[in-house]
């Protein structure tokens, strides 16, 4: 069954999607994964709907495990899963418990089975850890209602699975963005300042996770899956992970669906990334 839906997502749409780097020149998924050799980390900035992006992540990283993983440990990180679960994942990669208990035990998001398990199963398969890098949602929604100091109420055995406090605020210009995005929605209006601040919980918190990788082996190439708006334009969880390790060596690379897939627009997609992958939006979304 693993084999199975390895071998299904595998197979690159060809034809549904385009890959430039951040100027907008045409390359292929070979150029990224070349770039690798000299990078410690690359952000995967999805659209979690984009059904062809999710297939183009899983083959950029078995492109990346059969080039590299002889001479450096590979490692999946991963927005999907929070860290107050890794015993749980480290359980299942290890073979102690079943993939139901794991799934019944992990929070796993609705679009799982078919757009991160083959990843996951891979990884598994060539025995590379996975990271749940993410912060527990429940803490994120208290700095929401709260603010960032309704943080210190929790235990420490709670606060491992943050980054440590006081996290870094969001930068000027990723605020600015941010606030853009949230625009006058009813949620915005209630306390966009928190909500920024749980964003930047968010961030800090995937930074550090891979900051403790980088720390731990000297050698790792670590592929961390995120939702793009986390890493575009080398903002939010990117310099985060440079505030907490600055010689970081980071390549973002930046999902798009599009209509016209095959075209590179400079005013929307110009330095969205070092690389940016626009996908046919005439494909069926994933359900989540």
């Amino acid at each position: 069954m693993v084999f199975l839906a390895a071998s299904v997502i595998a197979q690159a749409p060809q034809g549904r999607f385009t890959v430039f780097d951040g100027s907008g020149n045409p390359v292929d998924l070979e150029t990224i994964v070349d770039k690798m050799a000299n990078a410690d980390v690359i952000f995967l900035g999805e659209l979690h709907d984009d059904s062809i992006g999710h297939q183009l992540e899983y083959e950029i990283f078995r492109l990346l495990a059969d080039k590299y993983s002889r001479e450096r440990k590979i490692v999946l990180s991963l927005e999907m899963f929070e860290r107050d679960i890794q015993i749980v994942l480290d359980e299942y990669l290890q073979g102690l418990i079943t993939e139901n208990h794991f799934l019944a035990s992990s929070r796993p998001w609705g679009n799982y089975k078919t757009d991160y398990r083959p990843i996951v199963e891979l990884a598994k398969e060539r025995r590379f850890p996975i990271i749940a890098a993410n912060a527990p949602r429940r803490y994120v929604n208290m700095v929401s209602r709260g603010g960032r100091q309704s943080l210190s109420r929790l235990s420490d055995r709670a606060k491992e699975w943050i980054a440590p406090l006081p996290y870094p605020p969001a930068s000027e210009i990723y605020a600015k963005k941010f606030k853009a995005l949230m625009g006058g929605s009813g949620e915005a209006q209630m306390g966009l300042d928190n909500i920024l601040d749980s964003q930047a919980l968010w961030d800090s918190t995937m930074a550090h996770s891979i900051k403790l990788i980088l720390e731990k082996e000297r050698k790792a190439l670590v592929v961390h899956l995120n939702g793009g708006f986390h890493t575009e334009n080398r903002l939010g969880t990117v310099e985060q992970l440079l505030s907490y390790f600055p010689k970081a060596r980071a390549v973002v690379v930046t999902f798009r669906y599009e209509t016209d897939f095959r075209t590179f627009i400079s005013e929307k997609h110009k330095n969205l990334g070092d690389f940016v992958i626009l996908t046919d939006a005439s494909a069926p979304r994933s359900q989540r």
